[in-house]
């Protein structure tokens, strides 16, 4: 869905770059990079906009 090294923006996280497909990422699912296990936990699971600013 998305091309590995585009730039994104996802509001309430921000810009971050496709890295990565994941082995249990399919579809319209995200994998968002935290800093922390409870930055993760605080994020949850969230319907998110994905502007592609790059590819």
């Amino acid at each position: 869905m998305i091309r590995l090294g585009s730039r994104l923006f996802i509001p309430g996280y921000g810009t971050a770059i496709a890295a990565d497909t994941g082995g249990d990422i399919h579809g319209n699912r995200i994998d968002l990079c935290m800093d922390s296990y409870r930055s993760a936990l605080n994020w949850g699971r969230q319907p998110v906009k994905v502007y592609v600013l790059a590819e």
